[in-house]
């Protein structure tokens, strides 16, 4: 039996959605195929989980000791959002020891995670994307030529971070520098996007058998202003599965995630974020691990095509063992 670990946690604001994402990822996993573990990783620890009882991870191979057994792994789940599941680090760190994980590669994962190199990439290939602006830390902001370029209201959100967190909508320019601020206690760069009037829908993909696939795809309404962290973790939106959106706008979205997803040379389970605006689909961004959790969109994605988590999660590790 395969021994999976199943990683979770991370360096970001994002890890409370992580840890629910591996949660349900442990849960649903096939116990009768697989072997589970549960690692839980900070800044300060990387660890096992059982029983209530705490591994030290040795980083040297990646593997810890449970009663003088060495554990080691055949392959990573990687259920962690943000870094350093999401921008490459972890996969790197993998690729040199050798062992296998679902999702996205290194490059394809830092470029996805860098939302504005993302979109400029996007648009370099004629990709429709949000108008935007890139700050750096420190650096000095004319307000004026922001409002200028993108017009209001806007988005502010820190570049390189998911979940929603530190994302502002701004309507006037005063509001502008706080929700710059605010955007950059969450990253050192900060994304400002023009403001699309449209449809939310949100499009999964994977690749589990050889060709790019999608899954049904996802309106989300929100109770709130736009789609923040309340909106998408504690009901205060309405997400509906399939969009109600025609089957030519449908087509359309779901083409465009294919090429999305073939562009950035994902893997695994990924998903594209647009707005639809005059029956158009603008990319707002790419997710590389996309959350898993119970409130999370994939799995009801999953769901409306009739797919099981069980059956998905099986999917997803043996195209890892398949491409490794």
């Amino acid at each position: 039996m395969k021994a999976i670990a199943v990683v979770m946690g991370g360096y970001s604001a994002e890890k409370v959605i992580s840890m629910k994402s591996g949660e349900v990822v442990m849960t649903f996993l096939d116990k009768s195929i697989y072997k589970t573990f549960a690692v839980v990783i900070d800044e300060k620890e990387w660890k096992l989980v059982e029983n209530g009882n705490n591994y030290p991870i040795d980083k040297s191979d990646f593997s810890t000791e449970i009663n003088e057994q060495k554990i080691v792994f055949d392959g990573v789940f990687i259920a962690v959002h943000g870094p350093p599941g999401e921008n490459g680090i972890l996969q790197k760190y993998l690729d040199a020891l050798g062992i296998p994980y679902t999702s996205s590669g290194v490059k394809a994962s830092e470029l996805s995670f860098n939302k504005g190199k993302c979109n400029d990439f996007l648009r370099n290939h004629n990709i429709a994307c949000a108008e935007s602006v890139i700050l750096k830390q420190n650096e000095k902001i004319d307000d004026n030529a922001i409002v200028e370029k993108l017009g209001l209201p806007c988005f502010v959100k820190p570049n390189s971070n998911g979940s929603s967190f530190g994302i502002s909508k701004v309507v006037s320019r005063e509001e502008l520098i706080p929700a710059i601020k605010n955007a950059f206690i969450f990253d050192d760069n900060v994304l400002i996007e023009s403001f699309l009037s449209g449809v939310e829908v949100t499009c999964g993909a994977h690749n589990f058998n050889s060709e790019v696939e999608t899954f049904p795809i996802t309106e989300i309404v929100s109770e709130n202003d736009f789609f923040d962290f309340e909106a998408k973790y504690e009901g205060k939106s309405t997400e509906i599965t399939p969009a109600r959106i025609s089957d030519d706008v449908s087509k359309k979205v779901s083409e465009k995630t294919k090429e999305v997803y073939r562009l950035l040379n994902l893997d695994g389970i990924a998903r594209v974020d647009f707005i639809i605006k005059n029956d158009e689909p603008f990319v707002i961004e790419a997710n590389s691990v996309p959350g898993l959790s119970k409130e999370s969109i994939i799995p009801q994605q999953a769901q409306a095509m009739g797919m099981s988590l069980t059956e998905l999660f099986n999917k997803a590790v043996e195209h890892m063992f398949k491409k490794h």
